[in-house]
């Protein structure tokens, strides 16, 4: 084991900047980017996130001025924006047109009347339109819509390296150039055959691919602005004895906010008085309303639920909970490593060797025939059977069948990285609350002193009558079930923080917490050990007591959260595809550990706060195994970002669903499993497709190079080539999930 060492800390003068790139397209450009930065002198860390389009740079500010950053990624091939510092601006993406589909549109529209001939010529059909219709067809497409990708391959040649821009923009123009010349050459004596579909179609596809690859981009920009939703704009701030709505950026440390039933916390800070239960859920993964009193914290984010607060701030803007964990999500998905992809690996060294191959073949054909017509056009061969179409078909027609077939089965793929990426996991952490379990409260025991329980849920059901409280609803629910009349009740009123109170004829009622029935004096002694054992099981306990003269006890309610159907099928089916599960879970370790042996979970891990679960993922990725997290609360949304592949439940919030990269449209933990499942159908197809498109390059550009193929049968390998592809991906749609 190699000894550990201790990072220097960073000087004294360091400043973080963020910077807005414009103009990568691929990881490539991420790592172009990063070279460049890291080049400059006083550069401590440079990590450029290529969903969101910027680049987090941390700079010994005595020496290393942000003009010097701007210029380094200019003189790359990129374009670099006015920096801040990070988490101060919204994120927003950088090229917010990207969304538009109209150009895809029109190339597809402009493109199939040059690819409709092609159907019609196995069946000895000529339905070729004239050549300068096909020009006209293809000019657009190749130079307007296209024009895209010869910026980016002109950027690459400048930066002395090549991607899938620059050998799209090769191919096509070969396809296109040939045409041109085979068009005028032979005007006086009909059409010949041309190529112009070829370049027109792999423009129209690649553009496809973009498109979808933005739309990744801009929903993983979405979770960090889901997050910053949940901070309310304003405060009521108490000042002078008077109460105010200010701004939330004008509140400070040490104001008194006051917070009334219903609203949302603005403000981290210590209740200092008034008492109410505080849905912590959105923020802690507490599937219960916490009661909460003077001298307890709160958090911003949290809603308010019955009763008036005032709350002494002790955390604002950056240092607030809240704000924290934005910024984990935002760190996590920066450190994240991009992943080089197996096409812009290759291009980097396929263009320069196929540029090459075309150059000698000319050279060689034209100085040893003296036929320098042939030897135009076997170069120009070489680059159209080199024509990117089967190989950037490969991995975007496989991701658009296996995500298709997903959606069918209630799996929302919204990143192809998360769908390549999940083939390899082996370690699967799971939320608790809402995600192995139904996340509401259920009324799972009731224990009456005098033994009857009917006449304990009656009367329960009384005090609760008309309150919305979750426990509320539980206990009337029970009460119908068990088939028990409730008796009129008068004087209901909540206790804030602490129960109910109600008259029932001349009984005067309590139910709530142990707090408030130490304040009435009621003994509980003769249930405390019952009460204990349930407590560490993670159960809630309520009590009911008559307090009309001499505090009496009737009796006990327990609560708890109750396990989805198919939770421990579905743990099973993952274990059987060679998976460890873990529970990640914020609940106390008696609820924890009901459920996860309850389920057969390897792993569990209770008593997890929020910034810890993405720690925990990190230690779970430290032995070299890839993790996936699967939850669907604002507490998930670090670990889910953290994780090699986040899995959401739709029926969770918003922000976790915009963290994770794969959404399950239904909370059934089965869908998990087949995820995974489909994950490593689709990554095999696009390896199988990857080799096939390999395979027709290698053993094309040869056969081109010596002539055995002229264009035209080169055209057709290309066009057989990009069917085989397309029909091998599209066997994933026979795919079948655990349930149809």
């Amino acid at each position: 084991m190699k000894p550990s060492t201790l990072a220097a800390p960073p000087p004294p003068t360091a400043i973080d900047w963020s910077l807005p790139i414009e103009g990568m397209t691929c990881a490539s450009c991420v790592a172009r980017v990063e070279k460049a930065l890291k080049k400059v002198p006083g550069v401590l860390s440079a990590e450029v996130n290529l969903a969101t389009e910027k680049a987090q740079v941390t700079v010994d500010g005595s020496q290393t001025p942000v003009e010097a950053l701007i210029a380094a990624v200019e003189k790359a091939g990129y374009v670099a924006h006015a920096a801040s510092t990070p988490g101060t601006e919204d994120a927003e993406p950088v090229h917010p047109h990207d969304n538009t589909w109209w150009p895809i549109a029109v190339a597809a529209v402009l493109s199939l009347p040059l690819v409709l001939p092609m159907l019609g010529m196995p069946l000895g059909l000529d339905w070729a339109l004239p050549g300068w219709m096909q020009l006209a067809l293809a000019t657009p497409v190749q130079f307007w819509l296209g024009a895209r990708f010869y910026r980016s391959g002109w950027a690459a040649l400048r930066a002395g390296a090549g991607n899938m821009d620059l050998l799209v923009a090769m191919g096509t123009s070969a396809g296109y150039g040939l045409s041109l010349y085979l068009l005028f050459k032979h005007a006086d004596h009909g059409t010949p055959h041309l190529y112009f579909e070829a370049s027109a179609v792999v423009i129209t596809l690649v553009m496809l691919g973009k498109w979808l690859e933005a739309r990744a981009k801009r929903q993983t920009t979405a979770a960090i602005r889901a997050l910053n939703a949940l901070r309310p704009e304003t405060a009521r701030v108490r000042r002078d004895g008077q109460d105010q709505e200010l701004p939330i950026r004008q509140v400070r440390l040490g104001d008194l906010v006051v917070v009334r039933p219903g609203e949302r916390l603005p403000v981290d800070g210590l209740v200092v008085e008034g008492a109410s239960e505080v849905d912590e859920s959105l923020v802690t993964g507490e599937s219960l309303p916490v009661a909460k009193h003077a001298g307890d914290k709160v958090t911003g984010g949290a809603v308010n639920a019955d009763g008036l607060l005032v709350v002494r701030t002790s955390a604002i803007g950056a240092e607030s909970t809240l704000a924290r964990i934005v910024r984990m999500v935002e760190s996590a998905q920066a450190k994240k490593a991009p992943i080089q992809r197996l096409v812009d690996q290759v291009s980097a060294v396929f263009v320069p060797v196929v540029i090459g191959i075309a150059f000698v073949t000319l050279l060689a054909w034209g100085l040893g025939t003296g036929n320098w017509e042939a030897a135009i056009l076997n170069a120009v061969a070489v680059l159209v059977i080199a024509c990117p179409c089967a190989l950037g078909l490969a991995t975007p027609t496989a991701i658009m069948a296996g995500t298709g077939v997903a959606a069918r089965h209630g799996i929302l793929i919204k990143d192809a990285q998360a769908l390549e990426i999940a083939h390899k996991v082996r370690v699967i952490g799971f939320d608790k609350t809402g995600t192995l379990t139904e996340g509401k409260p259920e009324l799972v025991q009731a224990d009456a002193a005098d033994g009857d329980r009917t006449a304990l849920l009656a009367l329960a059901a009384a005090i609760q009558a008309g309150s919305e409280h979750p426990l509320a609803r539980a206990v009337q629910t029970a009460a119908q079930q068990a088939g028990a009349v409730p008796p009129t009740a008068s004087q209901l009123r909540a206790i804030p923080g602490r129960g109910m109170a109600a008259k029932v004829g001349e009984r005067d009622l309590r139910l709530g917490s142990s707090r408030l029935m130490d304040e009435l004096k009621v003994d509980l002694a003769p249930m405390a050990t019952h009460a204990a054992t349930l407590q560490a099981q993670g159960r809630t306990v309520s009590w009911v007591a008559d307090v009309s003269r001499q505090p009496v006890l009737l009796g006990l309610l327990a609560f708890g959260d109750t396990v989805k159907p198919g939770a421990r099928a579905a743990i099973a089916q993952l274990q059987q595809q060679g998976i460890r599960t873990v529970l990640v879970t914020g609940d106390n370790r008696g609820s924890a550990d009901l459920v996860g042996k309850a389920l057969g979970i390897d792993e569990i891990r209770a008593d997890v706060l929020p910034e810890d679960k993405a720690r925990i993922v990190g230690e779970l990725k430290a032995g070299g195994a890839t993790v996936a997290m699967v939850g669907d609360g604002i507490n998930d949304a670090p670990a889910l970002a953290a994780a090699d592949v986040g899995i959401a439940m739709s029926t969770g919030t918003d922000v976790a669903m915009h963290a994770a990269g794969i959404t399950l449209m239904r909370g059934d933990p089965a869908l998990v499993s087949d995820a995974i499942d489909i994950s490593r159908k689709t990554y095999a197809k696009i390896r199988q497709n990857l080799f096939w498109a390999f395979v027709y390059n290698a053993v094309g550009v040869p056969l081109a190079a010596f002539g055995l193929l002229n264009p035209m049968i080169a055209g057709a390998a290309m066009a057989l080539s990009s069917v085989s592809v397309v029909t091998n991906a599209l066997m994933l749609r026979k795919w079948k999930g655990s349930r149809p």
